[in-house]
Parts: C-alpha cells; structure tokens; sequence
C-alpha cells in the first residue's frame, strides 16, 4: 500500500519517539497533543514535546480542551487517516474518535499488557517488584487499556533502576514496536488477538502522598517505592514538623518497633520498619540540599531508639 495517513496523538517526552516512528512509516497528517502548560519559578508557558516536534517537522497541530465537546472528531475527518496512534496522550479518547481512521485507533502502553493497566504503568511495575517490564501495542476500544493486542516487546527492570531510569528506556521500546508491528497490522498480516482474562492489574494515576515513607510497611517494599516515585513524588517523611526527601535507601534486616531508629552513624540512618529495617543514605533536609546521612547526623541527633519520624 501506499505511505499510511496517520493521526498522531500524544504528548510528552515519552510519546516523542513514537511519533519519530510514525513519521518514518507513513504521512502524518495531524498531531494531537495537550494545551501548553505553565512551567518551571516563572510559570512560563510551555509547549508539549510532542508539540515541538511536530511543528519542526511541518504537521499540523491540535491542542484541544475537550474531546467530547464540540465533537473533535469533526475536526479530524477531513484528514481522511488510515489509523491513529495513541501514546500516552493522557485522556480517554470517545467513541467517534475511536472509529474515525479506517484502521481504528492503536496505543503504545508502558507495560506487558493486561498487567498494569491505566496511567501510570512504568511506576507501579516497579512498586510491585516485577522484574520485567515492557511496551504493548494495542487495537483501542472504550476501556480502560482492554483493547486486543497486537505485539509486545520485553525488558528486565534492574535492582536499581527507577521510573526516571525505565522511562527513557521504555520510550525508545515503543518507537522501535511501532517500526516493527504498525506496517504489519495496516497491510492485515499483524492479527490483533484478545488479552489474557487473567493476570490483570490497575496502575492508577500517581498522588503526591503515595511518596511518604510509612514504615509499618516493609522495608523491602518501601525501597521498591522509592525507586518507582523517583523522580516525582520522590520518597518523603516528616521530622521536628519538617520535610525530609529520601534520595537513596539500602534494605537491612534490622529489627524493631516500626519507625524506631536502630542506628544513626557513617553508614547510614537505620530505621526499623514492619519487616526488616530500612537504612537511609542520601537524605535532603526541607530547603536545603541532598547530603549523605553521617553528614545529617551533624545536624540532627537522633538517639537509637528513638521514634522522631512523622506518621
């Protein structure tokens, strides 16, 4: 067939790889991304990577409000698209969107698929401890990541990886899916097929008190959300009424009661949790800089034994 008409529709850093690919293997007849946004001290407003690329690169581009309302899908009809790609765009699309290209409307996910369905996928990978992760492509229908899938590719997730080091890395995967997957399914080779009844997991969207360190929780599973909220809500607890990021923890087998300090040294700030103990090495007082717990300590004497962190 000749060059696809496709609609690309996504928006940030993630997404930009896909569209590179899109752009690779067919027409682009139209983007689709988020309005721009205020960023950084000065509130700038800021164009969407996906944005930045498209206009390099001539396509038009549509930032809608709302979908639903006047029916975008009026909008796009005239561009007459063979299929639309869907990368973390980061809205549901309606049923007249879902319909409008010949070949209906394919998603790069962030997961091995139906694991970790919904926004935020890489994270919740890691706050599970799965130790593989990896990019689905997808035929979309009206819920909420259920659509039949049409190929994956994998990728291990390291003892010391975080969603800030898998991002990148997943990306890159769902532009090189796309290269491999899209020209089969539009030519019919590729055959969607449903996804497996079992197996399934939700990745809801990320609030900001997922970050704080309860230590009643074990400290295996605390070092795992540290790595999946880095960078953003990062990993927090309270102490004298003040905020304290954790930047980098190690998993002991320290025992106590959850929240008592089990040593306090040049190794680090030891910290009994409900299973095991949590040592903090890379710790960042409210307003200040991040610094490593025996220089911390100068500053903060915490007494073993002592329970000084907020619930």
């Amino acid at each position: 067939m000749s060059r696809p008409r496709i609609i690309f529709m996504g928006t940030p850093d993630f997404a930009v790889s896909s569209l590179e690919a899109c752009l690779d293997l067919g027409e682009v007849v139209a983007v689709v991304t988020q309005p721009d946004k205020p960023k950084g001290r000065g509130n700038t407003l800021t164009a969407p990577p996906v944005k930045e690329l498209a206009l390099a690169r001539g396509v038009p581009v549509f930032q809608p409000v709302k979908l639903r309302t006047p029916p975008f899908a009026e909008e796009l009809r005239r561009f007459e698209a063979d299929v639309c790609v869907v990368t973390a765009y980061g809205r549901i699309l309606p049923k007249d969107i879902l319909d409008l290209p010949r070949m209906g409307c394919v998603n790069v996910h962030g997961s091995l698929l139906p694991r970790f369905r919904g926004a935020a996928p890489i994270q919740w990978s890691i706050a599970y401890g799965d130790t593989e992760t990896g990019v689905t492509l997808m035929v979309m229908d009206e819920g909420l990541d259920t659509g039949p899938m049409l190929a994956m590719k994998r990728l291990p997730i390291g003892p010391e990886d975080t969603s800030a080091t898998m991002y990148p890395k997943l990306a890159a995967l769902g532009g090189a899916l796309l290269r491999e997957s899209l020209p089969a399914y539009l030519s019919g080779e590729l055959k969607p097929v449903p996804q497996p009844s079992e197996g399934m997991v939700l990745a809801p969207i990320i609030e900001k008190d997922e970050g704080k360190l309860d230590f009643n929780r074990p400290a295996i599973a605390l070092e795992r959300r540290l790595r999946a909220f880095t960078p953003w809500p990062g990993a927090f607890t309270t102490l004298g009424g003040k905020l304290v990021k954790i930047h980098r923890v190690r998993v002991a087998e320290g025992q106590g009661a959850p929240g008592t300090v089990l040593a306090a040294g040049p190794e680090g700030l030891e910290v009994a949790c409900g299973e095991g103990s949590l040592v903090l090495l890379d710790i960042q007082p409210e307003g200040k800089r991040v610094m490593k717990a025996a220089e911390f300590l100068m500053g903060h004497k915490l007494a073993v034994g002592s329970q000084p962190f907020g619930t």
